[in-house]
């Protein structure tokens, strides 16, 4: 397993004191929000077993979220964009207005943003670098992707109490093939992403 470290934070350190990592949860999922999180180690330590997030169990990154958003050694900010604001911008616009909004939300505001994977757009963050698997490299983003991860699958399951039929506690909105024979079964509900859904819809249609 990839041990993150703080090698890109130090990078920046110089000139940039203070640093956010950001990384998204709930890109692909056919229901539910996309959830951001922005991170800042104010003292550079490490947390063991701290890493990409979908390389460890839920009850680990269980763990680990109660270990970062308890450290008053560091800030963090959570941003939500729902399924109506993905089906109105699109789900690449959302992930960046829910990376804008977990950044706004942080205590102290960053001087260069470290960002989850190849690209991002904002008008309120110009100083920023991309960074591939950045998860499994930096310390930072590894921390904001349990955080994110964590809150989408805990709003997953608030939402699996409300519509059962759909099995949201399971695949957590992705498209499963229990989740797709539940929608064909029972039709979408409120949390569905319709512009996800449209060849679905189609294909149920006889149009595909």
């Amino acid at each position: 397993m990839t041990s993150p470290n703080f090698d890109y934070e130090n990078s920046h350190i110089k000139n940039n004191p203070i640093i956010a990592g950001v990384d998204e949860a709930g890109r692909g999922p056919l229901a539910g929000p996309v959830v951001a999180a922005a991170v800042i180690f104010h003292e550079q330590f490490e947390i063991p077993k701290l890493t990409d997030s979908k390389k460890l169990t839920e009850k680990i990154r269980d763990e680990l979220y109660e270990l970062i958003t308890s450290d008053e050694r560091i800030s963090y900010g959570i941003g939500i964009v729902d399924e109506a604001k993905i089906d109105e911008i699109n789900i690449l616009n959302a992930t960046y207005m829910a990376m804008e909004l977990a950044v706004s939300k942080l205590s102290t505001q960053p001087n260069v943003l470290l960002i989850d994977g190849n690209r991002f757009k904002s008008t309120k963050y110009q100083s920023f670098q991309t960074i591939v698997k950045g998860d499994s490299k930096s310390f930072s983003i590894a921390a904001a992707s349990i955080i994110a991860k964590v809150t989408r699958d805990r709003m997953m399951k608030e939402y699996h109490a409300k519509f059962p039929e759909y099995g949201f506690d399971k695949h957590k909105g992705y498209g499963t093939k229990s989740h797709f024979a539940a929608i064909k079964k029972t039709g979408k509900c409120r949390i569905h992403r319709n512009s996800f859904l449209i060849k679905f819809d189609n294909r149920e249609e006889g149009l595909f």
